[in-house]
């Protein structure tokens, strides 16, 4: 919930989670616009702990405060994108995970397939962002996914593993275990991010089974409550066929939370929300 005490709202596992990354998109007076319409839209669920579906937006840096601010007092989560591994310091351009909570954000994202391949993030630094993350009281959405040269080769499930060993080793297991609902995976095979190319159901369930595997042998019954969003072309057209699928939680959705109208149709396909008109 995006609350005053600036406290991370904690996701529910089975309840409809979609997540709006807005990437390098929209400017001040379009994310102000858009919060209106999602406040006006939602009503009083908006400000409902346990709403269905639950409702994150990631915006740009410049802009969370802005969004923070708009949204405040309902139960809609505002993350940023990325932060620092650091607290602190000599690190022009970057922002730490203090520096966002002091916004009113409370949660972030780590490990994005566009930050990994733009930046040249490794499966180390994705844990040292997260653990970060969690230590300055944020909620920390960590993603991870193959190519298609890994998916063709039939790398997939060594990269999931690989990328998810990385971020439990990294962080700790006790520590993870003990901020359960404070953290999320989304399964981003990065073939279909931007490509309009979508991971059938079953593609996705798949992934998210073997996820949900090696998350059990690591906490045990406590995996069965870690959310595991789908991230790669997600829209209205096919977010009721991947969300029926029984490890699907949700969506991290680009291109199609741009636009609030059909961002609303997506929440209302997804949950109990009324439809935009």
């Amino acid at each position: 919930m995006n609350t005053s005490d600036n406290r991370p709202a904690t996701l529910h596992n089975r309840t409809a989670i979609l997540a709006g990354n807005w990437k390098m998109n929209l400017r001040r007076a379009e994310v102000r616009a858009f919060a209106a319409k999602l406040k006006g839209a939602l009503g009083p669920r908006a400000a409902a702990d346990g709403a269905s579906p639950q409702v994150a937006l990631f915006p740009s840096h410049p802009f969370l405060g802005t969004l923070a601010d708009a949204l405040r007092g309902t139960a809609v989560i505002v993350g940023a994108q990325d932060v620092h591994s650091e607290a602190s310091g000599a690190h022009t351009g970057d922002v730490s995970a203090h520096q966002v909570a002091s916004t009113g954000a409370t949660w972030a994202l780590c490990g994005h397939s566009e930050r990994r391949a733009d930046h040249g993030e490794g499966d180390a630094l994705v844990a040292r962002k997260a653990g970060a993350a969690l230590g300055a009281g944020l909620g920390v959405m960590v993603c991870l996914g193959e190519t298609l040269e890994q998916r063709e080769g039939g790398d997939t499930e060594e990269v999931l593993d690989r990328q998810l060993a990385a971020f439990l080793d990294g962080v700790g297991v006790e520590p993870l275990g003990d901020a359960l609902g404070r953290w999320a995976l989304a399964y981003e095979p990065v073939w279909a991010i931007g490509t309009g190319k979508t991971a059938t159901p079953r593609i996705a369930q798949e992934a998210h089974v073997f996820l949900r595997a090696r998350l059990a042998a690591q906490l045990g019954e406590a995996a069965a409550s870690v959310p595991l969003l789908y991230g790669g072309s997600a829209k209205p057209g096919n977010c009721e066929e991947l969300f029926a699928e029984p490890d699907v939680d949700g969506f991290l959705i680009g291109g199609a939370s741009l636009d609030p109208a059909t961002f609303l149709d997506m929440i209302h396909r997804c949950g109990d929300a009324p439809a935009s008109d």
